[in-house]
């Protein structure tokens, strides 16, 4: 059709409009697949970190538990210490977190469509998920902790 109109004019790249699209988005798809990943292996660090430092925390304190539970202390109590001690490790993360993404928003600015780079819902999501990643973390360790037997505690002393 185009040699109909004009036979002088050169005709290089021909496709239909969607392959020209997808052609076109191709390096922004493969940008976001690789930050997806990044983000999503960051994530799993995260949660094995906390689940680690935790699961170490409460077996080096395995004889003060103990003695807590010992005195009086219910292993809900233990349980509700441990995760609030998550909790603290999360927040703190979350906390030098925020800002530093903030700040480096405009960095992603071209990849992002619709979205503004400083939308509050996600940055509020994200923190939302960490934290609730961090009480999952979390929730192992201190069951372990609720279900320390005093007497055994005592007799590791």
């Amino acid at each position: 059709m185009v040699r109909e109109v004009d036979p002088k004019l050169a005709v290089t790249r021909v496709a239909t409009l969607e392959q020209l699209v997808a052609d076109d988005m191709a390096r922004a798809r493969l940008t976001m697949l690789l930050l997806i990943v990044a983000s999503a292996t960051a994530l799993a660090l995260g949660v094995i970190g906390i689940y680690g430092v935790l699961s170490y925390a409460v077996s080096q304190r395995t004889n003060e538990l103990g003695v807590r539970i010992a005195l009086g202390e219910s292993p809900a109590g233990v349980l509700r210490m441990v995760l609030r001690q998550g909790a603290l490790l999360a927040l703190t993360g979350i906390a030098v977190g925020l800002p530093a993404a903030f700040a480096l928003t405009r960095y992603l600015r071209t990849l992002l469509y619709e979205v503004s780079p400083r939308d509050p819902a996600a940055f509020g999501g994200m923190a939302a998920l960490l934290l609730g990643v961090a009480f999952a973390a979390s929730y192992l360790p201190a069951r372990r902790a609720g279900r320390i037997d005093p007497v055994q505690a005592l007799k590791r002393e």
